[in-house]
């Protein structure tokens, strides 16, 4: 227990690094890019010949351009996107909001164009796709971070402002000048070094040169291909592609074996050749890098965190055809240290079985070439010519599978605490800044409570009516009898529990579902009257929360009615409670709405009562039935003589208009007395109970 407890605190610590952080943030900003760029390669590269026909001859290839058209635009350049992404994310993480963050995505694509070796003649748009991805990383990182060290160091005394006579924007531009000056010579020369000593055009051909160098030493065979898949989802792990970048590798060792093969068959002699691009394509990289077909089916089948699963559901697709760049970017599975054993281990088993499948002669040589977008068990069938290459696709698919499950259960229990950690976070947040955030959105905060609040949003978008609970407080006189209950408002969580109320009635009524809310507490309530009724007697009150908003609305006065038809209002005591939170004019047609309320035998009631001008206001109208005082004054009776003076003068205005007084939060005898001093006698509190479940 202690042992996995390190290592997920050893986890937690790596990815929440300022540096992963920026990756994983960076490639998961790209995926409209990746999902673009995946359905016009499958659509590009679908392995039906009669439909690459009809593509290709249309128009004289004008669907073929276009899909090339958007394929270079999105995987044609990906590491650039990656560079800018990136360094995006990298520098909203910074806690010195003075640094200029445009000087940073600036040199962070000059950065990676050095690297790439942009000045060569042979530079193109493989130097910009994903065979790049691992210098879209150094100078996404880089040189943002160094930009960074060198923009607090020229201008730690005040912005350094070249032009007295320009506008801020100009001046606050050429404050990032030196550093993203600095930033690039540094690469430029590094980059100029490194050509040197190895004697190469550009750190780019440097670091193929040196893959492609490990594999110069013995024969092809077992050990030869294991590494190859090995290093090639290393590479992966890290940001490299590594199919792209050991695409010399498998040209020069693997892919010749098919060649072989076929010659062999057409002589008439046996196939002899087991590795070849179609083996690594069919039977160990199903889904793409890391059998990730394997981990798709583990996260639809077992996982239980939605956005986990929604990840999976959108990648299903371009997966089934061998893309998996989506799920590789968006769950992310590089630099995270939770999957790097799965990563690792399934592409060797799978390589390791269908070696060995093949070689004793179980599964038939390859012996036909195969598109690497064919589906699996399609693919296994075409490269072998039996149905024994689609079992054993299958059957590499269900180890890997297996292999995959404990790991995406890991993946749910950290996201999970991670989850918690960020709910816990927001509603602290809540909680001290609840009366600033009034007059503020909280969905629209520039900052990680804005968006947390948006997807608790969602969540009670599909979860509102599904999770909604009533809890009920009761209402007591001075002699202990209960003379009414106040249903109040509880949404549970699917992952947290039962929210922080407040914050359900500002996120509900941010998303314009608070209308909807309040309907489905009525309705609830009045449901359930019969079993409040069996407990606490016919004659209690029932008070139900509403908004000063919504009690004034025409439809919500026709909804009421037609509550009415069915529950019958004046034969049952049910009160609705107008919070001052949400305050209202008294117009001709407010006041002729809440008296349509009352004709149908409601009882209307102030909520948070206090001697501010609009509650005073309310009362000249005669509409109102009750008042309940503001739990802030209820606290203070014992300790401040102000608020005692305020209760007073509330509990006697009450008397001459003949309304009822409630005192709410009442905690204690000593309140509880002081308030039956002042002459209010019914009161509400934990002194009696806390809001409980019907059923409690």
């Amino acid at each position: 227990m202690n042992n996995s407890s390190n290592f997920m605190n050893i986890v937690n610590k790596f990815q929440n690094s300022n540096l992963i952080r920026s990756i994983r943030d960076g490639l998961v900003n790209m995926i409209p890019v990746l999902i673009i760029g995946a359905f016009a390669l499958i659509l590009k590269t679908f392995p039906v010949p009669a439909y690459k026909e009809f593509i290709t001859t249309f128009g004289d290839g004008f669907i073929l351009n276009l899909l090339d058209f958007v394929y270079s635009a999105t995987f044609g350049v990906l590491s650039l996107y990656m560079s800018l992404s990136i360094s995006r994310s990298y520098m909203k993480i910074q806690k010195n909001q003075e640094v200029v963050h445009g000087g940073a995505l600036f040199v962070s694509v000059l950065c990676f164009f050095i690297l790439a070796g942009a000045l060569l003649p042979s530079f193109g748009l493989e130097n910009m796709g994903p065979k790049s991805m691992l210098l879209a990383i150094i100078a996404g990182l880089g040189a943002s971070a160094l930009y960074v060290k060198f923009f607090e160091l020229i201008n730690r005394r005040g912005r350094y402002v070249l032009s007295r006579g320009a506008d801020s924007e100009f001046n606050k531009m050429l404050s990032t000048l030196f550093p993203v000056v600095i930033v690039t010579f540094i690469f430029a020369i590094l980059n100029l070094i490194i050509i040197r000593l190895f004697n190469e055009e550009s750190f780019h051909n440097l670091y193929i040169t040196l893959l492609n160098s490990l594999f110069s030493v013995g024969k092809v065979g077992f050990f030869k291909g294991f590494f190859f898949v090995l290093l090639s989802s290393i590479l992966w792990f890290f940001g490299v592609h590594g199919s792209d970048a050991l695409e010399g590798v498998m040209q020069e060792f693997f892919a010749p074996g098919l060649e072989i093969n076929i010659e062999a068959i057409e002589m008439g002699r046996n196939a002899t050749e087991i590795l070849t691009k179609e083996f690594f394509d069919c039977f160990v990289l199903m889904g793409g890098c890391g059998a990730t077909i394997c981990l798709l089916i583990a996260i639809l089948a077992f996982s239980k965190n939605s956005a986990r699963r929604g990840l999976g559901y959108t990648a299903l697709f371009p997966m089934l055809f061998n893309i998996n760049e989506l799920m590789v970017f968006g769950l992310p599975i590089i630099f995270n240290p939770i999957m790097l054993i799965p990563f690792l281990t399934v592409p060797l088993v799978s390589y390791s079985i269908a070696y060995f499948s093949i070689s004793v002669g179980i599964v038939p040589m390859i012996i036909s070439n195969v598109e690497w977008t064919t589906p699996v068990l399609i693919g296994g069938y075409f490269a072998t010519g039996s149905v024994l290459g689609s079992l054993l696709q299958l059957f590499n698919i269900l180890v890997g599978t297996a292999i995959y499950f404990p790991f995406i259960r890991l993946l749910d229990k950290q996201a999970i605490r991670d989850n918690q950690e960020h709910f816990n976070e927001f509603i602290n947040y809540y909680k001290e800044n609840e009366q600033l955030l009034q007059n503020e959105k909280i969905i629209e905060l520039n900052s990680s409570f804005g968006e947390f609040a948006k997807e608790l949003c969602a969540d009670l978008r599909h979860n509102l009516i599904k999770n909604l609970n009533v809890f009920y407080q009761p209402q007591y006189n001075y002699q202990g009898e209960c003379i009414g209950v106040e249903a109040l408002l509880r949404w549970r969580h699917p992952d947290y529990g039962y929210l922080y109320p407040p914050v359900v009635v500002k996120l509900v009524t941010e998303c314009n579902l608070l209308n909807t809310l309040e309907k489905a507490i009525i309705e609830k309530v009045l449901n359930e009257k019969e079993l409040i009724y069996s407990k606490y007697g016919k004659g209690i009150k029932i008070s139900i929360n509403t908004t000063g908003t919504t009690i004034v609305k025409e439809d919500f006065v026709e909804y009421m009615k037609e509550q009415n038809k069915v529950h019958n209002f004046k034969e049952n005591n049910i009160c609705l409670e107008v919070t001052e939170k949400e305050a209202f004019s008294l117009s001709e047609k407010t006041f002729k709405m809440l008296n349509e309320l009352r004709n149908m035998g409601l009882c209307l009631a102030i909520d948070d009562f206090s001697m501010g001008q609009t509650s005073i206001n309310y009362l000249k109208y005669n509409i109102f039935d009750i008042i309940k005082i503001d739990g802030i004054l209820v606290c203070g009776i014992t300790s401040s003589s102000n608020c005692r003076e305020i209760i007073s003068s509330i509990s006697e205005l009450a008397k001459s208009l003949s309304l009822t007084i409630i005192a709410e939060f009442v905690e204690s005898e000593e309140s509880k007395e002081a308030l039956h001093e002042i002459g209010c006698d019914y009161y509400q509190g934990f002194l009696y109970s806390a809001a409980r479940p019907l059923e409690d």
